[in-house]
């Protein structure tokens, strides 16, 4: 093997943790300005007198805009990688955080969280290709690190709540502002390296063959095996993000509402679960290396099930602990489904990326605005609503008929 070879492998066999940890710093600066809009939502409720239909609509309107565009944006990028598009997609945030801490009324409101969704789908493909080129042989590993970062500034949102805009309001929105900052400066470091690799390595040329009977072959897999496992994966994280937005958005609300405890008690659970949710997606990467990913995405929405189908008739007391171990459980396979889309479509990897973290916003989206005009029409009652959505974990068995792992 000649030199120029061995340094090709080399490269694309190392894990580059420097870029690797940078962009997992800019995920989670990108999300803990989305978890801005989220963590305002009981600030909002009482300043500008939102309805649950309201504030559902408004996380729609911010997941919606993310999920529709990062396919698209992703498509895109597979054919025209571009660097800038990091610092870039942290500008348009900048924007809607800036607009978010001074809006007067509702239709304002929903402009700016448009302009935040759409910097997070600007953001997302082109970093899940950066993570893809810095992964190494460690792309679960890598992945996990990347969707960590996500996960940690979404579990800033409680934490945001209780410190900031409980006591100094909407307006305590502007601190977001820094966020977006810091993530253009660390995106301004990660651009040379990214354009670097690009030009090395260039964008992965489109190859698909042919067996013998004339179905088409996408590295291996047939395109009926790749149709047929990425419908089951659209389920799976139907199920996962309708369940989420059950929690994310109104499980503040029904624990006020069932317990009459505090905003600060009923924040301190969704901190718990998100903040377990961290930690289950980073185990959750270095699992799916070891035992495969087919394994921990089963293992992460059949193993929560149980849990989600208690919580609703838990006192009190238990429901911490409880909240806990679920968002361990069910955040452990979010990262090593992304992997497993992009084994399934090796040259499409933006692509791959902004289909499922893109669907799972979407899917979030469209069940905040559901699940929030369900409870409007019952009178407000987020009970029986989120009593409800505990069994949608237990789709999650289509995942045993999921193919095999690519590299099993």
């Amino acid at each position: 093997m000649n030199t120029a070879v061995q340094t090709r492998v080399a490269v694309q066999t190392a894990t580059v943790y420097s870029i690797l940890f940078a962009v997992s710093a800019i995920h989670m600066l990108n999300d803990s300005m989305q978890t801005v809009v989220t963590a305002l939502f009981p600030v909002l409720r009482d300043s500008l007198a939102l309805t649950l239909s309201q504030i559902g609509w408004l996380s729609f309107a911010l997941n919606m805009t993310s999920s529709v565009m990062q396919p698209v944006v992703g498509l895109y990028s597979d054919r025209h990688p571009t660097p800038g598009m990091l610092p870039v997609g942290m500008g348009m945030s900048l924007l809607g955080i800036a607009g978010l801490a001074f809006a007067p009324n509702y239709w304002t409101l929903l402009l700016a969280t448009v302009f935040i969704g759409i910097g997070s789908a600007v953001f997302h493909p082109e970093g899940s290709r950066v993570v893809y080129f810095a992964a190494g042989e460690r792309r679960s590993f890598a992945q996990s690190i990347y969707q960590m970062g996500g996960n940690a500034g979404s579990m800033l949102a409680p934490l945001m709540t209780i410190a900031i805009f409980i006591p100094l309001g909407q307006r305590g929105a502007a601190w977001g502002m820094l966020l977006a900052a810091a993530a253009i400066a660390v995106a301004l470091y990660v651009v040379p390296w990214y354009r670097t690799q690009l030009a090395a390595y260039g964008v992965p040329v489109k190859r698909k063959g042919k067996t013998a009977d004339g179905r088409t072959l996408h590295d291996g897999l047939s395109g009926r095996t790749v149709a047929f496992a990425l419908t089951l994966l659209v389920l799976i994280v139907f199920a996962r993000s309708w369940y989420a937005a059950g929690i994310n958005n109104f499980y503040p609300f029904y624990l006020e509402d069932k317990f009459g405890v505090s905003k600060q008690t009923a924040q301190l659970a969704l901190f718990l679960y998100l903040g377990a949710g961290v930690a289950g997606t980073f185990f959750g990467g270095i699992w799916g290396d070891r035992f495969g990913r087919k394994t921990m995405i089963i293992f992460s929405i059949v193993g929560s099930a149980p849990f989600a189908l208690a919580l609703p008739y838990l006192p009190l007391e238990a429901i911490f602990p409880v909240v806990t171990v679920l968002g361990f459980i069910m955040m452990s396979g979010f990262s090593v489904s992304v992997v497993y889309a992009q084994e399934l479509m090796p040259r499409n990897v933006g692509m791959a990326s902004g289909l499922i973290v893109g669907l799972a916003f979407g899917m979030g989206a469209l069940g905040a605005v559901v699940l929030g005009e369900w409870m409007s029409a019952i009178g407000e009652n987020p009970i029986p609503v989120i009593d409800a959505v505990s069994y949608l974990p237990l789709i999650g068995l289509l995942a045993f008929l999921l193919p095999k792992d690519r590299r099993r």
